[in-house]
C-alpha cells in the first residue's frame, strides 16, 4: 500500500511544530485517516494531543540520525496502522538519510520548509549546506516572523537560486500571510534569433533548460563551454558544459549538454570552446530520456571565463 507522506523540514524553533499542531487540530484533515507523526527534533514547543480531535493517531520519536532505517520507520507504520505519515524533521539532519531509510511505498506528497525571517541571513551564511538541503527539494518554503516592512526580494531571490518551482510564503509577524508573485526575468532573450548566454548566466540557463526544455526546442543558443568526453561517443560528439556550483565546494559538478556537429572538430576534452548552436530535444541515451542535443553551427577554441566554475 503507497503511503503519503507531509515532510515537515526546516531549523529549530522555525515554527514547524506549531503549524503541524494546527493541522491537526483541524477536523477537516482527519476524516477516517490514522495517522504516524515521526518526531525527530525536540523544541520549546511541545503537541498537545489533548487539542487533537482524534485517537487514529500516533507520535513516535527519533532522537538520533542513526535511529532512521526502513526497519524503524515501516514497524512505526505499522503498529500505528498509519494510512499516513507526517514527519517533522530534524534541520540539522540531512534529508537524503531520511529518504534512503523510507520503507517501500512511502511517498513525499508534500514537503514544506519553515524558515525564521530573522536568522534566515545567518544560517543561509554560516550552514549553508544545511540550508540548500533543504530548500532544493521543498514544495513550499515559509518564511515566518517576517517584521513588518522587511523585504521579500533578498528572501525570494536566495530560494529561487536554489529552487525555481516552489511556492514561497511569507508571515509576518501581525499574522498577516503574502504568497510570493515576484516574477523573474531569465537574464538572456528566449526570443532572440541567437540565445547569448553570458558566463555569468550559464547555471541559470542550464537549471532553465533541464527543467523547462521544450521551449528551448529549435531555438539557436551561443555559449563558452568546457568539453567533455565520453566513450560512448563518436568522434562527431562530445559535451559541452561547466562546473556548477550550488552551494559549497563538494557539491561541484560538471553538467554540460551533449552536441553533434557534421564532421569530426578534434576538440579534447579540457578544451574550451565558444560554441554556437541548435538545440534539439530529442531522447539520448546518454540522458537515459529526452534532452537537449545541440547540432553545431560553429565551434572554436577559446580561453577559459574569469569564473571557471558557474553558480547560481
Amino acid at each position: 500500500m503507497n503511503i503519503p507522506v507531509f515532510l515537515f523540514t526546516g531549523f529549530l524553533e522555525s515554527g514547524k511544530t506549531k503549524f503541524i499542531q494546527e493541522t491537526l487540530e483541524d477536523k477537516r484533515f482527519h476524516k477516517n485517516e490514522r495517522t504516524l507523526v515521526l518526531v525527530c527534533e525536540e523544541g520549546i514547543e511541545e503537541f498537545d494531543t489533548s487539542k487533537i480531535p482524534t485517537k487514529n493517531i500516533m507520535f513516535e520519536t527519533i532522537d538520533d540520525e542513526s535511529d532512521l532505517s526502513e526497519e524503524r520507520l515501516a514497524d512505526a507504520a505499522k503498529r500505528a496502522n498509519a494510512t499516513r505519515v507526517m514527519i517533522e524533521y530534524n534541520g540539522m539532519w540531512q534529508l537524503q538519510n531520511l529518504y534512503d531509510a523510507m520503507p517501500e511505498g512511502w511517498m513525499i506528497y508534500q514537503q514544506f520548509v519553515f524558515i525564521d525571517a530573522t536568522t534566515f541571513e545567518s544560517y543561509n551564511a554560516n550552514i549553508r549546506s544545511l540550508v540548500v538541503d533543504k530548500i532544493q527539494d521543498g514544495d513550499l518554503i515559509v518564511f515566518n516572523r517576517m517584521p513588518l516592512g522587511a523585504e521579500q526580494l533578498p528572501l525570494h531571490q536566495a530560494v529561487r537560486a536554489l529552487s525555481r518551482n516552489c511556492e514561497i510564503a511569507y508571515e509576518y509577524v501581525n499574522g498577516k500571510v503574502i504568497y510570493d508573485d515576484i516574477v523573474d526575468p531569465l537574464p538572456f532573450d528566449i526570443d532572440a534569433p541567437v540565445i547569448d548566454i553570458k558566463d555569468n548566466d550559464y547555471a541559470l540557463w542550464y537549471r532553465d533548460c533541464t527543467e523547462e526544455m521544450m521551449k528551448y526546442d529549435g531555438k539557436t543558443i551561443k555559449f563558452k563551454g568546457l568539453v567533455a568526453g565520453n566513450k560512448n561517443f563518436d568522434n562527431k560528439t562530445f559535451a559541452a558544459g561547466r562546473h556548477i556550483m550550488t552551494c559549497c565546494v563538494e557539491d561541484i559538478t560538471y553538467s554540460g549538454v551533449i552536441c553533434k556537429s557534421e564532421k569530426p572538430l578534434g576538440f579534447k576534452a579540457g578544451d574550451w570552446i565558444y560554441l554556437t548552436a541548435k538545440i534539439s530535444i530529442e531522447h539520448n541515451k546518454m540522458y537515459k530520456g529526452s534532452g537537449p542535443v545541440l547540432k553545431v553551427i560553429s565551434a572554436s577554441k577559446t580561453t577559459p571565463p574569469d569564473q571557471p566554475v558557474a553558480t547560481f
